[in-house]
């Protein structure tokens, strides 16, 4: 089964930058699609970006430009580059894999067609 864990979050000023890690164990297809999520107590989740079959990334509007989604096959591990952080941007950043299916082929951001949810990693940024 399918382990995810962040890790990489903490707090910093504005303007600031993070780099998030999930790490992933047990089953990991070579072709399942990666994404990173985020959720306050005051905003549903929503999509922050993700990494599909042959290297295809999207972003989210606030994200693109300031972040970046890559893996490392190698180490079994995604990232979330995050720079010119706001106070927006504090959350809690949850990645998540799924299959290679056409929902996600179409819809990347489809929250429910991920099947695998790491615990979340806290960004906190602020003065």
């Amino acid at each position: 089964q399918l382990r995810l864990v962040e890790s990489g979050g903490g707090s910093v000023a504005p303007g600031f930058s993070l780099t998030l890690s999930c790490s992933a164990t047990g089953a990991t297809p070579e072709n399942s699609y990666l994404a990173w999520f985020r959720q306050t107590p005051c905003k549903a989740r929503e999509a922050v970006a993700a990494l599909g079959r042959e290297g295809r990334t999207t972003y989210n509007r606030f994200a693109q430009d300031r972040f970046t989604i890559t893996k490392d096959s190698t180490k079994n591990t995604l990232f979330l580059r995050m720079t010119s952080l706001q106070p927006d941007d504090s959350a809690v950043y949850y990645c998540a894999a799924g299959p290679a299916e056409q929902r996600l082929e179409h819809f990347p951001f489809m929250a429910g067609a991920y099947d695998a949810w790491g615990q979340g990693t806290q960004v906190i940024v602020s003065e």
